[in-house]
């Protein structure tokens, strides 16, 4: 039982069983887990570069290294937050790779919004996962229910659009 536990609370979403809620709730992990692919991607067409201009720039040792966590957290991270699997941890390393990116932004161009802006709102959103989760529409969702069968509530299994099981599983109930 330990071991289910502790991997059931991991994948777990925090829940608000509402169909619509979870709704956009996924549109903005696809969203944003896809979007921000395209940073790593530009992070290792030339890695050096970044490292100097980025890296080096807040005082990091070791720039290239650095660099090349910050790009692959980006490309490892963002497919993982857009399908729902590890979203936690995935959008740990997201969060943390965006405040150091808010952090270099407001060394260079001190609190100017127009420099902020997209790494703030990243940030803003992946804290959003890391404490609430992927949400039921998700990879984590169903590794949940797979864990532990009483973990989400008939209405959130429902809502993961299982009803058709769960109709069919009250019918056989009832013919007994």
């Amino acid at each position: 039982m330990g071991f289910n536990f502790s991997f059931t609370q991991i994948f777990r979403p925090n829940i608000n069983p509402n169909f619509w809620n979870q709704t956009s709730w996924a549109i903005l992990r696809l969203v944003v887990g896809i979007m921000m692919i395209h940073n790593g991607l530009d992070k290792l067409s030339n890695i050096e570069s970044f490292a100097q201009a980025y890296v080096a720039y807040i005082g990091l040792p070791f720039p290239i290294f650095f660099s090349y966590v910050a790009a692959f957290t980006e490309l490892i991270g963002a497919p993982l937050v857009a399908i729902g699997l590890f979203t936690r941890p995935a959008a740990l390393g997201l969060f943390a790779t965006m405040c150091v990116a808010m952090y270099h932004h407001i060394l260079v161009a001190g609190l100017s919004l127009a420099y902020l802006e997209l790494s703030t709102i990243y940030a803003a959103c992946f804290l959003f996962f890391l404490v609430n989760g992927a949400g039921l529409f998700s990879t984590d969702a169903l590794i949940t229910n797979w864990l532990d069968q009483n973990a989400l509530s008939i209405r959130e299994k429902q809502i993961m659009l299982l009803e058709k099981s769960y109709k069919s599983i009250d019918t056989k109930a009832k013919a007994k």
